[in-house]
């Protein structure tokens, strides 16, 4: 009889702490902030209709949908959707980028990380007249696209990672990791060179990876004209139309962008503009990457470019840069 009580009372206890468990895992998972949502390079702004159609309107508009350089028809930098405040109010909205700009009775600029979702930025922007609307704009919008930018690659690389290809040929010819999405296949292979390419329906985005003597690029002042002379040589080399004399090259009518930034923690040059097929009407979009890596005495080049006459690039070319700021230069003593 004691021992029937004692069980069905470990029993109870045993039940009761499994409801316990329960629902403290179901209160965490109910704290939880929802998943962002929403295309890629997409951004919500919640304004009345009168500011938007007005002069603080028009400045958002310059500025967040301005053209994306480097590509061979205008594409704006960002796509939005505007919302009138009295819409969204108490709306937990999903969007990974909200911007929210109202009049009030202080002027002040704020950002806030996850608010309504995650991974999620809004900036709140708020001023006493138009021109304190205007000046928090000027002032931060730099800022506010380069926040944007970085949680967009990142959002890229996380949809990439759900399914990769086998990194060992890239790891074992350039002592690298990178993250390439399921898609892409070898199109061409050779000592220091790989050249890989995902069909689309509208034509097809490729990937290449190479390198060079790191003394390649001398001069600073003059680094532009050697990264477009060795991506002309490579284009010389390998990648060609289906007629004789058909290489690709940079484009001569377009002046390529150039800007150092860091990648990898390494020195980095990068640049953007459009390629052609020489004697030919194929052309689209590039972005090189050209990084000085001294531990291993080299320039390790990966460039992203396109070919899509049908549809447009920019959000093309932002996978491929995805894939590309994915890069984890391994130490010689890594395999």
């Amino acid at each position: 009889m004691n021992n029937s009580v004692s069980m069905n009372k470990n029993l109870f206890l045993f039940c009761f702490f499994l409801s316990l468990l329960f629902f403290s895992c179901k209160k965490q998972e109910d704290n939880l902030p929802r998943k962002a949502t929403g295309k890629i390079n997409t951004i919500s702004v919640i304004i009345e209709d009168q500011l938007w159609n007005g002069e603080i309107g028009e400045s958002i508009r310059n500025k967040f949908a301005s053209p994306v350089i480097g590509l061979p028809e205008e594409e704006p930098l960002f796509t939005i959707n505007q919302y009138p405040v009295k819409l969204m109010e108490g709306f937990m909205t999903d969007s990974r980028t909200i911007i929210v700009v109202k009049k009030e009775n202080k002027t002040q600029f704020e950002i806030k990380k996850d608010q309504y979702a995650s991974p999620q930025n809004v900036f709140h922007i708020s001023g006493k007249t138009n021109a304190d609307i205007l000046e928090i704009i000027e002032k931060n919008t730099p800022q506010i696209i380069q926040i944007i930018k970085e949680t967009e690659i990142a959002e890229s690389q996380r949809i990439n990672r759900q399914s990769l290809i086998n990194p060992i040929i890239i790891r074992n010819k350039f002592q690298i990791s990178l993250e390439v999405p399921f898609g892409y296949s070898y199109a061409l292979q050779k000592s220091k060179f790989i050249w890989l390419k995902k069909e689309i329906i509208s034509g097809n985005t490729s990937l290449l990876i190479y390198e060079v003597p790191i003394n390649s690029i001398k001069n600073r002042f003059n680094s532009i004209t050697n990264i477009i002379r060795i991506r002309d040589s490579i284009g010389a080399l390998y990648i060609r139309g289906t007629e004789l004399d058909t290489p690709m090259i940079t484009e001569d009518g377009y002046s390529p962008y150039l800007f150092k930034l860091k990648l990898n923690g390494k020195e980095t040059y990068e640049t953007k503009g459009t390629w052609e097929l020489k004697n030919d009407f194929m052309s689209g979009s590039f972005v090189n990457y050209a990084i000085v890596d001294g531990e291993h005495n080299r320039i390790l080049i990966l460039e992203g470019f396109c070919y899509s006459p049908s549809k447009k690039e920019r959000d093309l070319m932002h996978e491929l840069e995805s894939i590309i700021k994915s890069i984890v230069i391994l130490n010689k003593n890594e395999k």
